[in-house]
């Protein structure tokens, strides 16, 4: 089901992140033949205005940084011992596949087992696709030997295919696995409080800190009305980095270090990727919606609304570490880190949801609705556009008008250049911070990898561009032009 049909006069809303960039580029071009300095003058302004982002920006990722160093130093198991009412906690994990083999599962599954979080308070559902029944149905079998015993209770579902109003993919699957699990749960465990029970949608390859579900425990059952928040871990990307090319790993440490600014605000947080929340959310909400792409965080605005904009996100600051893409070649896997940021920019879907719905919410606080409004237009502008401003725009103005001797613009190189250095604070910070979270080196990679893994963010505004910017305005031009996005499977792969 497409998005004009589901939120009605929205098509405008759908349009607008799309006009809006490329009214910028447009804007810019023709202004730059027209009235250059105009344009010098605007350039200089953003860069000035991007340089305070960028030390702010690298300020909430300190604070998050430090709030992980601390958390990876307690013994959250133990400090369960001081909380009331912990016991009655359960967890439900779900674990959507997709040709995935046995070897993904198998290693979630072992670190699952390993964690600190007694195995009788966890339930694991395995969900497959019927697309992909039978290699499905193979890596059942062997999960079933090897760990049927190990867990409360494996679960298991079967997606079927072809259902009416559904994008294939893993909300779909999700939404399916949900209303499953539901019936199981009421029938074999009739005992378990649905106010106690907490789910994790994690992707099948997600290796969870060996205290993720202790503190997790640790944050229900202490922070303000746990039923009216989702909890988001930090998202590494690192399970195969040390395999992975220079551009991809770039990707995967820039999401991560975005998620960490995102954390340390939790007024402006969605939940991203493999994250936790209520089963009774989810059952309020009737679980995911089997029709959209960015599931993992629509969920969060499906509760937003339902809740009137009384639910939010607890940051987590322990992690939970995924596989970053992969391809047979370096080709390949360039294609397939493009595909993945095209995906996660298609949360621009989003925008025509939140106006729809803060339209028909009159309780929901007008203030509440703007910032919401605002943060997502701006981060979806932001994400397509700044990059080439910065990188292409900025300088083409300067060509065009280098023969005039206007001050400004005999000093603009300069300006620009001065701002340019002053930002590379960042990327500083951003290599610095990416070495001391790699795991550990495999036997077989060379040591001489660790210069590498530094002096690849020299291609920082390289792949700000070609991973950045154009899969995002890919993404708002699709959008724009109602050539609506599928879901797109992460391959996954590690050597």
């Amino acid at each position: 089901m497409q998005e004009r049909y589901r939120y009605g006069n929205m098509r405008f809303w759908e349009m607008f992140p799309g006009l809006l960039a490329w009214g910028t580029f447009l804007l810019a071009i023709i202004l730059t033949f027209v009235q250059p300095l105009w344009v010098i003058i605007f350039i200089i302004i953003f860069d000035l205005l991007w340089l305070f982002r960028v030390i702010y920006f690298n300020v909430f990722v300190m604070l998050s940084w430090k709030k992980y160093r601390d958390a990876d130093q307690v013994d959250w198991q133990a400090k369960l011992a001081e909380v009331p009412h912990t016991d009655d906690v359960h967890h439900l994990i779900f674990l959507p596949t997709y040709k995935e083999g046995y070897d993904i599962i198998r290693a979630t599954l072992k670190s699952l087992r390993a964690n600190s979080t007694p195995n009788n308070k966890m339930i694991i559902v395995l969900g497959g696709e019927e697309a992909d029944k039978e290699l499905f149905q193979k890596n059942v079998r062997r999960a079933e030997q090897d760990f049927g015993r190990t867990f409360k209770r494996l679960f298991v579902t079967l997606h079927p295919k072809g259902l009416p109003d559904e994008i294939p993919g893993k909300g779909s699957n999700l939404n399916w696995m949900g209303n499953k699990v539901k019936g199981l749960l009421a029938n074999e465990f009739p005992e378990l409080k649905e106010d106690k029970l907490v789910v994790s949608a994690f992707d099948v390859d997600t290796i969870a800190h060996k205290q993720y579900f202790s503190y997790l425990t640790y944050l229900f059952c202490t922070v303000r009305d746990p039923l009216r928040a989702s909890y988001q871990p930090i998202a590494l990307f690192s399970n195969n980095i040390w395999t992975s090319s220079a551009p991809v790993r770039i990707g995967a440490f820039g999401t991560t270090f975005w998620l960490f600014g995102e954390l340390a605000r939790p007024e402006r947080l969605w939940t991203f990727s493999s994250h936790s929340m209520p089963w009774k959310m989810l059952t309020d909400v009737g679980f995911w919606q089997k029709d959209i792409v960015s599931e993992d965080s629509r969920i969060f605005m499906q509760g937003f609304l339902h809740y009137h904009g009384d639910y939010r996100v607890e940051p987590m600051f322990l992690p939970v570490s995924m596989d970053a893409v992969s391809g047979a070649t370096y080709r390949e896997s360039l294609r397939a880190l493009y595909i993945q940021m095209r995906r996660w920019a298609w949360g621009v879907e989003h925008l025509p949801f939140i106006i729809d719905g803060f339209k028909r919410d009159k309780t929901i606080p007008l203030r509440k609705k703007m910032q919401y409004v605002f943060n997502h237009i701006e981060g979806m502008f932001t994400w397509a556009t700044a990059p080439i401003i910065m990188f292409v725009l900025g300088w083409l103005p300067l060509l065009l008008a280098r023969d005039q001797t206007t001050a400004l613009i005999q000093a603009a190189p300069f300006t620009l250049q001065q701002l340019m250095q002053l930002a590379m604070i960042g990327i500083l910070v951003s290599a610095i911070m990416s070495l001391m979270l790699l795991p550990r080196r495999p036997e077989k990679i060379k040591k001489h990898t660790w210069i590498v893994m530094f002096f690849q963010w020299a291609l920082l505004p390289i792949t700000f561009i070609l991973f950045g910017s154009f899969p995002a305005i890919d993404a708002q031009t699709r959008l724009m032009t109602g050539r609506y996005l599928g879901f797109d499977v992460t391959k996954k792969g590690r050597k």
